[in-house]
């Protein structure tokens, strides 16, 4: 009879490996098993089978099948399913709110309001700056979000309640470290200012000590006084000749 040596390092092996694929197990059934896949399908693209259609925009997604986006001709093969349609804003997909949340928690997702509709986005939309007075943004992604809500789309929420996920630091755009900064530089900005005076009044003073002074200009009673002179009046010579005649 053969008996297996395993050490106690190999056993705890296996022990890990086995507990990191229950956590995966266990974070993959929190969410339906269509989710992940309808946040990776492109949407909006022209049907394959059904190209030289009128309608052959792929807008639609059956929860049921999860095979693909699909246009409104292939949703007669999928008769009695559960399917969605996918609509688009700014160039992101969006679904509405009440088709969604039969089937899905969107607790902590922020919705918004788009041709009188409800709406949820899929995916992640990044922001490159928050705007002014900005008190909350999303966990993953750090968008700009009304107090009450914690992600911007189904997948940031995916991404942030999973058991690994660690959020990152937000910075804070306004506060007493950036008043401190401000006067700070406002401080070194006077003292600049105020060297850079006294180093041009010092070169002044050095270059009015070289150049002669002026002298004082004459009084004005001295130049009343002293009168021009007239000279010798001069006639005419056609004069002379006039009285000969």
């Amino acid at each position: 009879m053969a008996i297996d040596h395993a050490s106690p390092l190999a056993l705890k092996s296996r022990g890990d490996t086995g507990g990191a694929e229950c956590e995966e197990e266990a974070e993959n059934q929190r969410w339906p098993p269509w989710l992940q896949p309808l946040l990776a399908t492109s949407f909006f693209v022209q049907c394959r089978v059904h190209a030289d259609a009128h309608k052959s925009e792929c807008n639609m997604y059956c929860l049921d099948c999860v095979n693909g986006a699909l246009c409104p001709l292939c949703l007669a093969h999928h008769r009695g399913h559960h399917a969605i349609q996918v609509r688009r804003s700014s160039y992101h997909d969006v679904v509405r709110a009440s088709e969604i949340q039969r089937v899905l928690d969107i607790g902590g997702v922020q919705t918004y309001v788009i041709n009188s509709a409800r709406v949820v986005f899929l995916n992640e939309r990044p922001q490159p700056r928050p705007g002014k007075g900005v008190t909350n943004t999303c966990e993953v992604c750090e968008r700009s979000l009304l107090d009450t809500f914690r992600f911007c789309s189904l997948g940031c929420k995916i991404v942030g309640t999973s058991g690994g996920y660690r959020p990152r630091k937000k910075q804070s755009s306004g506060g007493g470290g950036g008043k401190k900064k401000k006067r700070a530089a406002l401080k070194d900005a006077r003292s600049d200012s105020e060297h850079s005076c006294t180093s041009t009044s010092d070169k002044s003073s050095v270059v009015q000590s070289f150049t002669p002074s002026t002298p004082p200009a004459a009084s004005r009673s001295h130049r009343t006084g002293s009168k021009r002179r007239k000279g010798v009046p001069h006639r005419s010579p056609f004069g002379s000749l006039i009285v000969e005649l």
